[in-house]
């Protein structure tokens, strides 16, 4: 029997909870979403107001994996959803994860959670600016670090402030909290400073996919800045063989990486320790009040 819970009023079915999704850690299904209800206060403010797109990988990271951004099949008519036009449905519509009881029954579908850098209610106008930090073997997040400080402070001569979590993956993202900008004007700063990288940084930094020019070096991706593209989001689990998660670290943890970035990985049992111990790393990056104007 399915059980049944109710979170805030709301009903929902629970199902499967004994599944292993992380077969090298042996993570069930409920402690995923057990995660998520326990780190809620975090990771809902960064989902809040925002469509979210996800990657469903409900038999875990070796099943089928589907990215999805329409509202899935039986959504609940209680979770939100909020018109987003894009080119070939000019009236498709995203879910929009605003409380705890979406935030569960998503949690439910197996899911990592990526969003836009705008807001549902002015779409591609960015509130965010991110980079996405990509290592080529051999380089490793030791070297996303050494990229990471460079940009904190070529960020900082502008007047913006940087936030930094790990991917989840291999890399690192920061997150810079903007004014209301619109994504093509974000996307071109982005790249104009991943170009500047490149020319600072020429061992080590690139501003273009290329797959050929990747190896040893960090390929500064800016692209997420369009209005089209989304990031994963602070907190989320990552399709992984174990249960990374995407976490905001500190810039001493960041320096510290530079040697062998040992340190920056994260799974989802650290991630109340951590937020007993420091907070909401990325509460800064939802406050208007933090935010920079672009130069």
């Amino acid at each position: 029997m399915t059980p049944i819970t109710e979170v805030e009023g709301r009903r929902l079915a629970l199902s499967n909870l004994e599944k292993v999704i992380h077969p090298a850690t042996g993570t069930t299904k409920g402690e995923i979403v057990h995660y998520y209800a326990v780190t809620a206060e975090a990771i809902l403010p960064h989902l809040k107001g925002r469509p979210v797109s996800f990657l469903r990988y409900p038999d875990g990271p070796d099943g089928q994996l589907f990215f999805t951004k329409n509202p899935p099949p039986g959504t609940p008519d209680w979770v939100r959803t909020a018109p987003v036009p894009r080119s070939e449905d000019p009236k498709a519509r995203q879910v929009v994860i605003d409380d705890l009881a979406s935030l569960v029954w998503a949690a439910n579908l197996v899911v990592e959670f990526h969003t836009p850098q705008w807001r549902a209610d002015d779409p591609a106008v960015a509130d965010r600016l991110v980079f996405d930090l990509d290592p080529g073997a051999p380089a490793t997040i030791a070297e996303c670090c050494e990229v990471a400080v460079w940009l904190r402070e070529r960020l900082a001569r502008d007047g913006l402030e940087a936030y930094a979590k790990t991917s989840g993956s291999k890399g690192l993202h920061l997150v810079v909290p903007v004014t209301p900008t619109p994504s093509e004007q974000v996307s071109a700063y982005a790249k104009s400073l991943a170009v500047e990288g490149e020319a600072a940084l020429p061992k080590l930094v690139l501003h273009r996919m290329a797959r050929s020019l990747r190896p040893g070096k960090v390929f500064v991706d800016h692209s997420q800045n369009a209005a089209a593209k989304t990031t994963a989001t602070p907190y989320t689990l990552r399709a992984r063989t174990e249960p990374a998660v995407s976490a905001p670290v500190t810039w001493e943890e960041v320096e510290e990486g530079r040697a062998d970035g040992a340190g920056l990985v994260f799974r989802l049992h650290d991630i109340a320790p951590r937020l007993e111990r420091y907070g909401d790393l990325f509460a800064s990056v939802d406050d208007p009040g933090s935010a920079g104007r672009l130069p």
